[in-house]
């Protein structure tokens, strides 16, 4: 007795299952390696959450505490001098300190890893920063605030709750959308 052997099946279905696994890993891995947009904040862990309180030193050997900027829609901007994004980003928040009497709106500046004073009172006469800067030597704010690197600015609403998270140097406009959320205009 002779039987038929099983004829090969088409070349095109060997195919399936190989070119079937490609895509999904293709597909995982765009969606893994794609660069996420952190300048707006969203997903950030402290949004609509009470900002959290600090008591830090000022660069003329004072104080300030977030307990003392209660009440006052606040821009808490994590820099270094040593940061170029910093750079572009100071004279606007040089300029959005300037409405702080007629808003209400406190600028607070907080260094992060940077321990070169002379090179700071640089930066900030350089850019005519009014507004108080702090030292956070023990770090303990930037890790309550969670910062990765500079600059980070965080735009907390007079009720104490973070209202946006801008990862990255501000522009105009993000300043001006981070405001807003903290009904201040610019």
């Amino acid at each position: 007795m002779t039987t038929n052997p099983p004829s090969p099946s088409p070349t095109w279905r060997r195919f399936i299952a190989p070119a079937l696994a490609f895509g999904l890993v293709a597909v995982l891995g765009v969606a893994l390696l794609k660069p996420k947009d952190t300048s707006n904040g969203d997903g950030d862990p402290l949004l609509n959450k009470p900002a959290p309180t600090f008591v830090l030193k000022t660069l003329d050997g004072g104080t300030l505490s977030s307990e003392q900027l209660k009440g006052r829609p606040l821009v808490l901007n994590f820099w270094a001098s040593w940061c170029v994004p910093c750079r572009d980003e100071a004279p606007l928040l040089r300029e959005a300190s300037e409405k702080q009497n007629a808003s209400g709106l406190a600028v607070v500046g907080v260094l992060f890893q940077d321990k070169d004073f002379k090179r700071v009172r640089q930066f900030v006469g350089e850019y005519g920063l009014a507004y108080p800067n702090l030292m956070d030597d023990d770090l303990k704010t930037s890790i309550n605030y969670g910062i990765g690197g500079v600059p980070e600015t965080f735009f907390i609403g007079a009720d104490g709750l973070v209202k946006s998270v801008d990862r990255g140097g501000l522009s105009r406009e993000r300043l001006a959308a981070g405001l807003a959320t903290i009904g201040v205009t610019f």
